[in-house]
């Protein structure tokens, strides 16, 4: 062990301890993430980020750093062992680690994206029409279920009426105006 490190560069000794250090930290973020119990971005920058809405392309988030710093680490080995000079190696390693960066939040956008892009946007449903599932209370006095087509799909929301008599099963309705959160006000489609 003493002659493997005792014949590296100082270049090469901080190239090691780099890649050693982040590729640990790299494998564990990647089991956290394929596990589902640990999210480095739930804490610090990238939770206000995230926060914002508006953002969509992150570049400093803990996930990239630690990719940047692993394929930096590792190219500058690479480098090294190949046997390219010391400027040249930490060109080679700064490039490799920011188009690292730049991959990993390319990729993180394109999922947030797709994500997105089924979420349910409630206000969608005003003006929809569909049908009584589970028994609407006249007057707000209990909550039933109606099933509409929102955003191209057939969904199951929870609703009242302002009605003076129950909507049952079957009763053809209209969105008028969402109460709160996904519960929406309806009332009997007049024919």
């Amino acid at each position: 062990m003493e002659e493997w490190g005792g014949a590296m560069t100082q270049l090469e000794h901080v190239y090691w301890i780099i890649a050693l250090i982040a590729s640990l930290i790299f494998v564990v973020l990647f089991l956290g993430t394929i596990i589902g119990g640990v999210d480095a971005d739930m804490d610090g920058v990238d939770a206000d980020i995230e926060a914002d809405g508006g953002i969509g392309f992150q570049f400093l988030t803990v996930k990239n750093v630690t990719g940047f710093f692993t394929v930096f680490a590792w190219a500058g080995i690479a480098s090294i062992n190949s046997g390219y000079s010391s400027t040249i190696t930490i060109v080679i390693s700064l490039i490799a680690g920011l188009i690292m960066m730049f991959v990993m939040a390319w990729l993180f956008a394109f999922m947030a994206k797709q994500a997105e892009s089924g979420t349910l946007l409630i206000k969608n449903a005003i003006g929809q029409i569909g049908e009584v599932y589970i028994t609407v209370g006249k007057n707000r006095s209990t909550i039933g279920k109606i099933q509409i087509k929102v955003q191209g799909s057939l969904r199951e929301l929870e609703a009242l009426t302002d009605d003076e008599e129950d909507l049952v099963q079957g009763n053809v309705i209209k969105v008028t105006e969402i109460v709160s959160g996904e519960l929406l006000l309806v009332e009997k489609l007049k024919k």
